[in-house]
């Protein structure tokens, strides 16, 4: 095979926009693979491998995989931040009446999911600091099935999705900043906020040149990562600094996204997902995977998310609040909301936090009920979506269009003269 040929391949591959969701399961099944074979010493290694970066006395020493948890997904939350913040200045949540039905979905996705949790694990203190991890949506992973099975679907129903998974960005980044914070270091969270207060001078002062930018957002986000906030809220606060013009030629906002967007979905998120996902059976029985935390997690995605979501647009449309997407149907919505259900990155991600201390035996069982529960959603989201939009194709066969039944008539009024 050429070299031509595959980089072609290659282009095609990476243009589609199914394609980070494929390579996150990939990624996820290595680590699987390698978690519950021989390899897993090899595995275990990598992850532990240390890193230090030092200048005089500043040091930061960590092992290789909280540095793709705190360095790797602090460029995450900055591409997420970047895409919150041109959606709410140009995009689609710049209007009222564009944000009312994703917004109820959003905070109903949050909230319904978490009080399952809890009803699971109220008697658990430990356990129940987990509320938050079956709140998440991983965009990539449910865009990707979208994509996939839902060809002939509405681009309104797309759409949807797209900002229901953004608002539950925000409401993961707050949760991050209120809810799993350490001890906060005064003197690292000044150091941060004239960092911020620098990038406004920057901003303000309309500098073109991305380097001031980037340099300051490194000691931005290394501060932050002294401070015992968790270091990706740097990359989420630093992309509100970064500025931006509606015209895309002349917005750094947008040639930073656009230009990070393929390393965030082709090795970020992957590499996050294969730091993460790799859940070693070996010797473990099935109660210590499926307990109240990780039936929680699972009840959580696969019922809290669906039924949250349904249920809340269900009544705000009622209500006349607002109106289902354009050309939609209630199945259709159905799907989409089983589809928030895969939590994947971002809940097993929020479940890194919430049992930061509490050892292996808890993040076992974080990683079980994310992956089950993800898993559910991601096919029984495929099943209802991949129906409506089989049902959609298949009227549009059935149903002839105006042009041939035009021509049809024609044909029939020449051939009877």
């Amino acid at each position: 095979m050429s070299d031509s040929l595959i980089f072609q391949r290659w282009n095609r591959f990476i243009s589609n926009d199914a394609s980070p969701g494929i390579l996150l399961v990939f990624s996820a099944a290595i680590a699987m693979l390698l978690a519950n074979t021989a390899l897993v010493s090899g595995y275990a290694s990598f992850l532990e491998f240390p890193v230090s970066i030092q200048l005089g006395s500043f040091s930061i020493e960590k092992p290789l995989v909280l540095w793709i948890n705190d360095g790797l997904m602090a460029l995450f939350f900055f591409i997420v931040g970047l895409e919150i913040k041109r959606e709410l200045f140009y995009g689609q949540l710049s209007s009222p009446s564009q944000i009312v039905l994703p917004l109820v979905a959003a905070i109903a996705g949050i909230a319904v999911p978490a009080l399952i949790y809890v009803a699971f694990n109220s008697q658990d203190p430990v356990a129940s600091n987990g509320w938050a991890i079956p709140s998440a949506t991983d965009i990539a992973f449910a865009l990707g099935i979208f994509i996939l099975f839902g060809k002939h679907l509405p681009p309104s129903m797309k759409l949807f999705l797209l900002s229901v998974a953004i608002i539950d960005d925000i409401g993961a980044v707050l949760i991050i900043a209120i809810f799993y914070a350490q001890e906060l270091s005064a003197t690292s969270l000044i150091i941060a906020g004239l960092g911020l207060v620098l990038l406004f001078v920057f901003n303000r002062m309309r500098l073109t040149s991305k380097t001031p930018y980037i340099l300051v957002s490194i000691v931005v986000w290394a501060a932050v990562l002294k401070s015992g906030v968790h270091a990706t809220l740097a990359g989420f606060a630093v992309a509100w600094f970064i500025p931006i013009a509606q015209d895309k030629a002349k917005s750094m906002s947008y040639q930073i996204e656009h230009g990070l967007h393929p390393w965030i979905a082709f090795f970020v998120l992957p590499i996050f997902a294969f730091a993460n996902a790799g859940v070693s059976l070996i010797g473990v029985s099935s109660d210590e995977l499926f307990t109240s935390i990780s039936f929680g997690i699972i009840a959580g995605l696969f019922i809290g998310k669906q039924f949250g979501i349904f249920a809340a647009c269900w009544v705000a449309v009622k209500l006349k609040l607002c109106k289902l997407p354009e050309n939609s149907t209630w199945g259709q919505l159905y799907g989409v909301c089983l589809l928030c259900g895969v939590g994947f990155t971002m809940s097993l991600f929020i479940g890194t936090l919430a049992f930061e201390e509490q050892g292996l035996a808890y993040l076992t069982q974080v990683k079980v009920g994310v992956l089950v529960g993800s898993l559910l959603s991601a096919i029984a989201g495929a099943f209802m979506i991949s129906r409506s939009s089989s049902k959609i194709a298949n009227e549009r066969i059935n149903t002839p269009s105006v042009n041939s039944v035009s021509n049809k008539n024609q044909k029939e009024i020449s051939h009877a003269s």
